[in-house]
């Protein structure tokens, strides 16, 4: 029967320790609580997160990918020089993978330049890059004759859907959560500091507990007295 209270007050000590409030930092010395804000204002300094580093590194990756998919498409339907000059200098959107590769490189200029140069915390550029692509490819598999060409008229086009499609969910459950969550830490850090500095109670001073050292007058004569009274009286 003691059972149920037991467990009710473990799941209520296990829900309060994983959710650190601000009384828990509080209970902090202010050495920890320094060396807390230093470690974040060094991650400020550094210009860019470590997740938002991650983004832009697999952004990279989706444009070389796709990329190295292109060239091997290339190089496998007759040769790279004939095939470039027929996808590029002769552009047909029906068969064509050319404006698949642009579209990878339009998916890097505007993520690197919007999350990695310019530092945007929204979810916008990374929406409006997604939803041209999604259309674009969805329009092409429609209306061109990709399948026909073998199986990279599957291979490109999933692909690239999908990676944009990755970058979209790496960015918004991944990358703006963790750096709005450390910002919100680091808020609560400082604002903990603030007020351990203002509840601390001040250091006492010298001059509350300071006695004055007896001067060297004073006790020669204090000396000579006791040895008067020591001396027997004839």
């Amino acid at each position: 029967m003691n059972r149920l209270p037991d467990d009710g007050e473990n799941a209520q000590s296990s829900s309060r320790g994983s959710c650190p409030s601000l009384q828990d930092v509080h209970s902090i010395n202010p050495a920890q609580l320094m060396a807390r804000i230093e470690s974040y204002e060094g991650r400020e300094k550094k210009g860019i997160s470590d997740v938002r580093r991650t983004f832009c590194l697999f952004v990279t990756f989706d444009l070389l990918f796709v990329t190295l998919l292109w060239i091997i498409e290339l190089n496998v339907n007759g040769g790279i020089e004939t095939t470039l000059e027929k996808e590029v200098l002769q552009y047909d959107y029906h068969s064509s993978y050319f404006d698949i590769f642009l579209l990878a490189v339009f998916r890097f200029n505007v993520l690197i330049l919007a999350y990695a140069m310019c530092r945007l915390r929204h979810w916008w550029a990374i929406a409006f890059t997604t939803a041209v692509t999604s259309a674009f490819l969805l329009a092409k598999v429609i209306l061109s004759k990709l399948f026909s060409q073998g199986a990279f008229g599957y291979v490109l086009p999933i692909i690239s859907f999908i990676l944009a499609w990755i970058e979209t969910w790496f960015l918004d459950f991944k990358v703006l959560p963790q750096e709005a969550e450390e910002e919100n830490r680091l808020l609560l850090v400082q604002d903990a500091s603030e007020r351990a500095a203002l509840l601390q109670p001040g250091l006492l001073s010298d001059g509350q507990f300071y006695s004055p050292p007896e001067s060297a007058a004073g006790s020669d004569e204090e000396s000579e007295e006791k040895q008067d009274s020591e001396k027997p009286i004839v």
